[in-house]
């Protein structure tokens, strides 16, 4: 079985595929620590983030996947592991602008299709639905109001040991959303097959049981 679930920032999609797939016994597959991981080398390779000729090379050439220890998964790039650096506030600023080239998604996505290839699978993302895992069983939308998801993204970071303003948090989940809505390849969209739920007043618990109450109901 393979499930899918987008949505945009701070919607709670990371923390509710991780949890969903230890539950079922599932691999999990975060597919927006792949494109952090990837704009942290850009960043340790002072790339342009704007020349997509050359992030384009550098997808082609890291290699990027997951490990798990003690029931944590591991993101590791090129043998090293960035796990601690994918959060910070510098990436959150500057992953969508990585992730919305094109040529670059077309090289992650055929990566991420060869993750997917495993039997049971929980991946998400912004475009899993609809480019990564088209033939998934069932897709999920989550979403929430802005000012959840800035308090969520806040709470994140506070708890990294990063200082936080909210305005500034704001911002970027704004223009993230802007970005990723409008990108050539990928867009955040709702399909017409998504089953969308609102995580604003919903724990981490009840988005899980009421997405299992679909399984549940083949």
């Amino acid at each position: 079985m393979k499930i899918a679930i987008d949505g945009p920032a701070g919607a709670g999609k990371s923390t509710v595929a991780r949890q969903l797939a230890a539950d079922l016994g599932f691999v999990y597959i975060d597919t927006g620590a792949m494109y952090r991981a990837l704009t942290w080398k850009a960043i340790q390779e002072s790339l342009d983030l704007d020349n997509e000729e050359s992030l384009y090379e550098l997808a082609k050439n890291t290699e990027i996947h997951f490990e798990y220890n003690s029931h944590e998964q591991k993101v590791i790039c090129n043998n090293q592991d960035v796990s601690d650096y994918l959060r910070s506030p510098r990436i959150n600023a500057e992953v969508s602008k990585v992730a919305s080239k094109t040529l670059l998604r077309t090289v992650m996505v055929a990566q991420q299709r060869k993750m997917g290839e495993v039997k049971s699978v929980v991946m998400d993302g912004r475009d899993i639905g609809e480019y990564v895992l088209p033939d998934a069983e069932y897709k999920f939308f989550l979403t929430a109001r802005i000012e959840k998801r800035v308090m969520r993204r806040a709470e994140e970071l506070r708890a990294s040991g990063y200082d936080v303003d909210t305005d500034t948090i704001e911002k970027e989940i704004v223009e993230r959303d802007r970005t990723d809505s409008n990108r050539e390849m990928g867009a955040l969209k709702v399909l017409e097959d998504s089953i969308v739920i609102d995580t604003s007043e919903l724990s981490v618990h009840e988005v899980i049981a009421i997405i299992k109450s679909y399984l549940k109901e083949d």
